[in-house]
Formats: C-alpha cells, structure tokens, sequence
C-alpha cells in the first residue's frame, strides 16, 4: 500500500504534455502588378507589409510587371491567381473569350494622361491633330480619341522614358499623373497634362482574376479583395513607410521623393478613392458605368462583338458599399 501511495505521486509530479494545436496552413497566392514596384501598388504592399493578407490566411506573393510581362493570359490559365489590369482591356481580351473577370477597382480614375511642355500650343485634345504622340500602341484610348475628335496623329514608340520627351519642346507623351511629370520637375522642366479622363475616356484599374476561381474559389477571391482594400485605405490613410520599405528593397530604381509625390498625387485626385460625393469609394466597381464604357468600346470597334458585363465583372465580393 505504500509503494502505490509513493508511486501515485510521483505521477502527479510529472508534467503532463499539452498538445498545442498547429496554426492552419496559408494558402498560397500570386498577385501580377502591372509595372515595377511603385505607389501606384502602393495598398498591395501595405497590406504585405503589415500582415492583413496573413491575418487573412493568405500567403501572397506579388510579382512585378514591367515592358512585355503578360497579365492576362497568366491570370486566364492559372499560372498568377489575380492581375492588374485596365477595365477597357478586360473587356476586349473577354470579347475574344479570354475568361477573365473583374473583382474590384484598384483605381476608380484612369491616371493615364498626355504630357506636354508648359509652353506648348497644345491646349484641348483637339490641338493633337496632326502632331506626334510618343505612345504604347495599341492602347483602346488612340481611336477613341481619333474618332471623337475627327482627327489623326500620329505614334511614336514608348521607350519608358523621358529623355527624348525633355530633349524636345514640341514632343507630347503618353504618361502617368502620378509619375512622369515628377522626373521632368526633377530636370526643371515644367509640364502640363491632358488626364485622358477628362475627355470622357475615363475606365478602371481593377483587380482580375480567372471565372473558374470565382465560381470554385469565392472566399479566396473575397479575402484577398478584402485584405488588398484594407491595405489601399491603410496607405492612403496612415503611414505608408511600411509599402515604402518594401517597395524600396525591390525596387532600386525607384526613390523615396518619387513614393511621396506619386501617393500625393493618388491622394490629391482621388484616384483610388473617387468622389465620395458621388458614392464612390476604394474599389467601387460600377456594371452600370463598365456598360458605358463598353458602348464607347464598340462604337470605336474596338470590340467587335458585344460581352455580357455580368461574365466580365462582379460586385460580390466588394463590401456593401463598393457595389
């Protein structure tokens, strides 16, 4: 009898093992931006740097776009789960059966503008008749403004940069708001912009993705929404050093001063937010203004044949007021 006494406490002695239960695995996920790492990716690297996609359950990998990186095959067949990409793309490519879908807007305004010299006669859209654009053919915008505008020009090749553009005072470019006119200010140049939105051509930047991951994968697809527009409202409301910093380590093209003026310029034209006034907000899309935009594409025949805007864009995945 003492033997079992001593031998029982000994056994309540010992510690007892607790089982600790494994985190649950994180998915892994592909995001393509569609140019090197810059403020204009600026909420997808917020919400990296700071955990939201993991807090998410998301393990994301963002790959960096730049001159001939595919988005849209990528995204169609699979090889990238989301892209970056033009809302007049999407529609085009859709029409010729690509299967890709909208599932938010990055930006609710196209930052896409034309840059001249501040000395130019080039005033209106009007004034580009008969002058040289140097430009990426093959953007939707050159026959829309052709034919709103009764006019020709004609394209020079976009280098992706800006030298020929300073060395020449009568040279007009295709640019970004939010980047190009910050290298010519850097050289002392000054530059006025016509933002193509102002001529009536005014699409998304949106999040794509594959049909097949919203119909198999639709909480994949609403998390990383919710998570990336987390990350947006994040960047633009709070310190953005987080993007920053990271954008910065793969990036060494990139500069610090040129961050702060391109998110300046997002903020100040509400590029990702729109008019709230308006009902607008981070990653609105409307099917009612795709549906315009899709009229314009096809009265320019830029597509040929029309797509139902239902199979190239959705809102469910969009928190109740973005949709």
């Amino acid at each position: 009898m003492l033997a079992l006494l001593i031998a029982v406490g000994c056994a309540r002695d010992k510690p007892v093992a607790e089982t600790v239960p494994k985190p649950p695995a994180l998915q892994k996920v592909i995001f393509q931006s569609d140019w090197f790492p810059q403020a204009e990716h600026g909420g997808f690297y917020q919400a990296l740097a700071k955990g939201f996609y993991r807090q998410a359950g998301l393990d994301v990998e963002i790959r960096s776009g730049g001159p001939g990186v595919g988005i849209k095959v990528p995204v169609a067949t699979g090889e990238v789960d989301f892209g970056m990409n033009r809302s007049d793309d999407v529609m085009v490519v859709a029409s010729r059966g690509l299967p890709l879908v909208m599932v938010a807007a990055v930006f609710q305004h196209d930052p896409q503008a034309l840059m001249v010299h501040a000395e130019s006669p080039v005033k209106t859209f009007k004034d580009l008749k008969g002058r040289s654009i140097i430009a990426s053919v093959g953007m939707t915008w050159i026959p829309y403004i052709q034919g709103k505008y009764g006019i020709k020009f004609n394209l020079k090749p976009n280098t992706y940069g800006v030298a020929a553009f300073l060395a020449d005072k009568t040279a007009i470019q295709q640019c970004f708001i939010t980047n190009e006119p910050f290298y010519a200010q850097q050289q002392g140049v000054r530059v006025r912009t016509l933002p193509l939105a102002a001529s009536g051509y005014d699409v998304y930047h949106t999040i794509i993705c594959r049909r097949d991951l919203v119909r198999q994968s639709p909480d994949l697809v609403r998390v990383f929404v919710a998570a990336s527009l987390r990350g947006w409202r994040d960047y633009l409301d709070q310190d953005p050093s987080p993007a920053h910093d990271l954008i910065l380590q793969r990036n060494a093209q990139m500069s610090r001063e040129l961050l702060d003026f391109s998110r300046g310029e997002l903020i100040l034209r509400a590029l990702v937010t729109g008019e709230r006034a308006l009902g607008e907000d981070v990653g609105q899309l409307s099917l009612g203004r795709l549906a315009q935009q899709l009229d314009v594409l096809l009265e320019h025949k830029v597509v040929d044949s029309p797509v139902a805007i239902g199979t190239v864009a959705t809102t469910m995945f969009l928190p109740p007021a973005g949709r």
